[in-house]
């Protein structure tokens, strides 16, 4: 009876150890998680593939592989003009405030050149990670249409300054225009089969700080 009694808790500390590997490999690494995850069913669905993807960058300066985040020249802003990325920790930033209450315009080619364009009428929507002092907008402006701002557009919210990671999805429900821009020519989903940027466009003072853009389905080559 003495030795059954010993292989039996031999057994169940087996059991144990066992079970208690198995959670060890279920939960994420130390320190994964760097930024709030804030606002995501406000935003629209989330998609987990986004956030498991290891980040990758060019040789050259880029975010998340988006190597063209512009100042357009269009509106009072520092930079004026030009590459808003500048190094933050082991990788880049695109920095730019908005100084005035005017229409204030910044851009990401999708595809690393402004000639480029891509399908993302197959995509969910996409992540950005980014701080704002004050609401404004992002347009997805197509290849045929680029020039104007009658866009198709879907509200950034201010996060006070704070670093957040928002869900934008591609759901034609979730895109408007607004009055004073005009109203599209197009439909949303021609827009989304021809995308050749995303551009941010505010109306007021604004400090803004990017430090992700992920797209479901789609990631941009380096040049």
């Amino acid at each position: 009876m003495r030795r059954d009694s010993t292989n039996d808790r031999v057994t169940v500390r087996v059991a144990r150890a066992f079970a208690a590997f198995l959670c060890a490999l279920a939960l994420p690494p130390a320190g994964s998680a760097t930024v709030a995850h804030a606002d995501v069913a406000a935003a629209g669905t989330s998609d987990s593939r986004l956030s498991e993807v290891p980040g990758r960058e060019c040789a050259t300066p880029s975010i998340d592989q988006f190597q063209q985040w512009l100042a357009s020249g269009e509106g009072t802003t520092v930079p004026a003009t030009g590459s808003l990325l500048v190094p933050e920790g082991d990788g880049y930033a695109a920095k730019v405030a908005f100084l005035n209450a005017e229409w204030h315009v910044i851009v990401v080619w999708l595809g690393n050149q402004f000639d480029a364009q891509v399908d993302l009428s197959g995509s969910s929507g996409f992540w950005l990670t980014y701080s704002a002092t004050d609401d404004l907008y992002v347009q997805l402006r197509p290849a045929s249409h680029w020039s104007g701002g009658d866009k198709w557009l879907t509200p950034v919210p201010s996060t006070g300054g704070k670093l957040v990671r928002r869900f934008f999805s591609f759901s034609p429900d979730s895109w408007r225009w607004l009055p004073e821009l005009g109203k599209p020519s197009y439909s949303f989903a021609s827009a989304l089969g021809e995308a050749r940027g995303l551009v941010f466009v505010g109306k007021t003072p604004n400090t803004l700080d990017f430090r992700g853009l992920r797209v479901d389905d789609y990631r941009p080559p380096c040049l």
